[in-house]
């Protein structure tokens, strides 16, 4: 983490993302897609989205980031996860792994495994979906085992929930950005996996990218509601909060905590 207020790093990579316009290819769910691309377009990425095993190797060969989202997982789309990650491994282009419900089917929950061991740069799940990853019980997440999953798969682990905690299995960041409606409306949370992915796309180090792109859609999520009269007129308001977010809404309404270092 830069020594630099993670707000204040958040409107830099921000501006990153917006002059180089990256590509992330995302494999994701039917109730997720829409939602997004618009995310991504707002913040200034492009989103591609093909599922297609004939196609899918040409996309991410040329995309900056990839997402694999684990929701309506037919064989369609995890066929397309393994080859988009074969070609994601051969180009060393940085992936994200959100296994959404991986906590309710011990197959979804092996698939994750699996695709967790192949090392992504990062993985962003809620606290069910940690405790399914790291085999661990929902009131034991943010054990010692949650830090030691992100060291034994190389890979940064952010939970989302009232506070989002980031860990890569050394030091961990808080952040206390959001508001309720955002678990109002589907498919939130997937879309701002997409937006770390945008982050990793134009940014090297995987927990900068988390804690931005969490610090990003949590503040955009306050600003939305303000203006919300329910979960009809969040989402919307959630899109042109992303697309507006400057430096001076960034600073003035984040609420982070850390990097602190992870007690052995």
């Amino acid at each position: 983490m830069s020594s630099r207020p993670l707000a204040d790093t958040a409107a830099d990579i921000l501006d990153r993302v917006r002059e180089r316009a990256p590509r992330v290819h995302c494999i994701t769910n039917t109730a997720a897609q829409v939602l997004t691309a618009n995310m991504l377009l707002a913040i200034g990425a492009v989103p591609s989205l093909t599922i297609s095993a004939d196609e899918v190797a040409a996309f991410v060969s040329g995309a900056d980031a990839v997402l694999v989202n684990l929701g309506t997982l037919d064989a369609a789309r995890r066929q397309a996860a393994l080859i988009a990650l074969d070609e994601a491994d051969e180009n060393r282009t940085p992936w994200v792994l959100d296994p959404v419900f991986c906590d309710r089917s011990a197959a979804r929950a092996a698939f994750a495994r699996d695709l967790a061991a192949r090392e992504p740069e990062l993985v962003r799940a809620n606290r069910a979906e940690v405790a399914a990853l790291t085999g661990q019980d929902i009131e034991d997440v943010e054990s010692a085992a949650f830090d030691r999953f992100a060291l034994d798969n190389l890979t940064v682990l952010a939970m989302t929930g009232p506070t989002d905690i980031v860990t890569d299995g050394t030091k961990r960041l808080a952040i206390a950005n959001g508001h309720p409606l955002m678990a109002r409306a589907t498919a939130i949370g997937c879309a701002g996996t997409a937006l770390i992915a945008a982050c990793l796309a134009v940014e090297d180090d995987p927990f900068v990218a988390a804690g931005v792109g969490l610090l990003a859609l949590g503040i955009a999520g306050e600003v939305a509601a303000a203006g919300a009269r329910g979960p009809g007129t969040f989402v919307p308001r959630l899109i042109d909060a992303v697309y507006l977010l400057d430096r001076h809404t960034l600073t003035t309404r984040a609420r982070t905590a850390g990097p602190l270092d992870v007690k052995p």
